[in-house]
């Protein structure tokens, strides 16, 4: 039986997840942190975006022929306000002499699309000829920050620990942010194991499209087809909601010996894939300069060090669905395409030079 008609019923309506509704995305309520929307260097962020830059190109235009999806430095990157300039330093391509391990958390409902998926791997592959690795680190789908904090903190604990400095570069995907920076808080003894944590589109400050969603939408992420998820704790659409978020890191100040770094997806008009338009406009009520899924702001961890704006909505930072299903691409995930190979190796290169410049 041909399963495309299913699968794309499935994917629209998870697409639409917290995109209906008519009430407002915020609703009255005075049970709230106090709280001010400030220039980021006001909340303690370093905007380092013209080093990351020139990382970041020298990338592309080496790798132009080997990776896929290849976009110009001008494509791939958004201006947003006056970027600060370039170092003018050159960039050393050569293989990385702390050999970092960049340690993903998915997003929200991965572990149940990931065999429907079928991510490549390139990305692990590309990172290994310049001295990198990769490892994802498995966490419940469906359950709340609070629950994938702990199994953060196993996973490490039971990778081998090594000499010499930390090579772990925890990235948060989405929800995987909030989820890492909760494992930082509640379980110390992880932090001599960080190099850096990176909120890469991460819902640091959550989303207000969960404010209207309910966790039986998420659910509906069990009926892909191989899906091997649980419900969990059934706590994860309310873990990427704004209030839980906010009052979360008004509570739990973030250990200052750890770096932190921002990525943040910006995509400029035209750039979001037409199966998150409705998800798109609704978070517009707010603010239009969101990916589908977080508003530019909320993905920024407070006193971290701002890397770049990425010219890509949320899917197309992190899940290929293109690459693997190119019929759905063509119909639905029509903006899919975006070089994640290089842009991974570009936030690992720019974490290591900065963690050497601050030794």
């Amino acid at each position: 039986m041909n399963r495309l008609p299913t699968l794309l019923a499935l994917l629209i309506a998870i697409s639409a997840l917290g995109a209906c509704g008519t009430k407002p995305l915020v609703t009255y309520s005075a049970d709230t942190p106090p709280l001010a929307l400030v220039p980021a260097s006001l909340a303690g962020v370093q905007d380092k975006r013209g080093r990351f830059r020139e990382i970041y190109c020298a990338v592309l235009q080496a790798r132009k022929r080997d990776i896929p999806d290849y976009r110009p430095c001008e494509d791939a990157l958004t201006r947003v306000g006056t970027e600060p300039a370039g170092t003018g330093r050159r960039v050393d391509l050569g293989s990385s002499k702390r050999r970092l391990v960049a340690a993903v958390v998915p997003g929200i409902g991965y572990e149940c699309f990931a065999s429907w998926l079928q991510p490549p791997g390139t990305v692990a592959k590309h990172l290994q000829r310049s001295g990198y690795d990769m490892a994802l680190i498995k966490v419940d789908a469906l359950s709340s920050s609070t629950h994938n904090a702990r199994e953060i903190r196993d996973a490490i604990m039971a990778m081998p620990g090594g000499a010499g400095a930390p090579r772990l570069v925890l990235i948060g995907y989405s929800k995987g942010a909030p989820d890492i920076l909760e494992a930082i808080v509640a379980y110390p003894e992880i932090r001599r194991r960080v190099a850096a944590v990176v909120s890469a589109a991460g819902a640091i400050g959550g989303s207000a499209l969960a404010n209207d969603a309910k966790q039986y939408q998420a659910d509906m992420l069990q009926l892909f087809p191989g899906a091997t998820c649980g419900p969990g704790d059934g706590g994860g659409v309310n873990s990427l909601r704004p209030a839980t978020r906010r009052a979360w890191l008004a509570a739990n100040p973030l250990p200052r010996e750890l770096p932190y770094y921002s990525v943040v997806t910006f995509p400029q008009p035209g750039y979001v894939s037409s199966i998150l338009a409705r998800s798109y406009t609704k978070l517009a009520r707010i603010d239009s300069r969101n990916d589908s899924q977080v508003i530019f702001y909320d993905q920024v961890i407070p006193g971290s060090t701002l890397a770049g704006y990425i010219n890509a909505d949320h899917w197309a930072l992190a899940v290929p669905i293109a690459r693997t299903h190119p019929i759905i691409g063509s119909m639905l995930v029509t903006r899919n395409a975006y070089p994640r190979e290089a842009l991974v190796e570009a936030i690992l290169r720019f974490v290591e030079e900065d963690l050497a410049g601050s030794s």
